[in-house]
């Protein structure tokens, strides 16, 4: 397993990473005893980088990641949880004040069984009133987490990439990486313009979800999935295209991520032993010529027509709508 150092952290983390959203129910049910031995076996292959949150599960995922490790060194490791997002409830979704961001952290750790995690990140920050808020408020709790020793990196997440570039710039604290999704993928690769400007700053730079959470998939996206009428069809297409070229798209969106410039580390998650078999392959096996042509037609075919390749906004003013009642029959499920 190649391994990248996560920007100015120090951190030598697996190209390919461990996000342990899985393991709590979030795409389907799962097996706890499934769950552990694939956080076992991903370790075992050379995944050293894991990523969770309160918001998996809410909790779970932490719990059952708390009982996978149990019992593993801790060098052996490196852990990546949030705060910021929490229940399912729309009022209930997001705290960013820094009470609830220090509460969050010895929570996360005590059902994870840890004394410290390696990066501490601001989850979603799009969702919060303002900006201002995580810049003035959340990562100064942050900060005194990491003065503290419960937490040695601090990072921001989310999917709106300008954002990104507005409280770097801004913050006086210092944040060490940066986390988006969807964002390295065969439908968009918006994410290839900030890089320049995250490398400046030594930015650790972290990318989520290879297949597009389930839309560069046989399966398809789940119901929630917040992606425009267009972008899915675009991406049904594109995998019939390759069902009828005998390719799986799943391979050539992780061959596209693994390949895209600039990025430390690439999280998937699953928590079937079948699956991380199958993306360890991948990361592993160079895709055929054969296979490079049809990603090539792929994108030329379904991707390039496309007039806006991502869903910035949908699930912010979703989450709005919500909080102002909108009738039941009008929402969606935020993911």
């Amino acid at each position: 397993m190649p391994h990248n150092t996560l920007g100015k952290t120090g951190l030598k983390v697996s190209k390919l990473s461990f996000g342990a959203s899985s393991l709590g129910n979030v795409f389907r049910s799962t097996n706890e005893s499934e769950s552990i031995e694939v956080v076992r076996e991903a370790l075992r292959q050379g995944i050293n980088y894991i990523d969770v949150a309160p918001w998996y599960g809410h909790g779970l995922s932490e719990k059952v990641l708390g009982k996978a490790l149990d019992g593993i060194p801790r060098t052996a490791y490196y852990i990546a949880t949030k705060v910021g997002r929490y229940q399912p409830e729309v009022d209930k979704m997001f705290d960013f004040s820094a009470e609830r961001t220090l509460r969050s952290v010895d929570e996360s750790l005590q059902r994870m069984g840890l004394d410290f995690v390696d990066v501490i990140q601001v989850h979603d920050m799009e969702f919060a009133p303002s900006l201002d808020i995580i810049i003035n408020e959340t990562l100064p709790a942050l900060q005194k987490v990491q003065q503290s020793g419960k937490a040695r990196f601090i990072g921001i997440t989310g999917y709106p990439l300008g954002n990104f570039r507005t409280v770097l710039e801004r913050s006086t604290v210092k944040i060490d990486t940066v986390l988006t999704y969807c964002r390295a993928c065969i439908h968009d690769n918006g994410l290839q313009e900030y890089i320049p400007f995250f490398q400046e700053r030594g930015i650790g730079i972290i990318n989520a979800s290879p297949i597009a959470m389930g839309l560069l998939s046989n399966q398809g996206p789940p119901d929630w999935h917040p992606a425009t009428k267009d972008i899915k069809d675009a991406c049904v297409k594109s995998a019939s295209f390759c069902r009828d070229n005998d390719c799986d798209i799943s391979k050539l969106a992780m061959a596209y991520t693994l390949g895209f410039p600039g990025v430390h580390t690439t999280l998937f998650s699953t928590a079937s032993l079948g699956n991380l078999r199958k993306n360890l392959a991948c990361a592993n096996t160079q895709l055929s010529h054969k296979e490079e042509d049809v990603l090539k037609e792929v994108i030329k075919r379904y991707i390039d027509p496309l007039p806006v390749h991502h869903w910035e906004s949908v699930e912010v003013d979703e989450y709005k709508r919500q909080l102002q009642g909108v009738p039941d029959e009008q929402t969606f499920k935020l993911g």
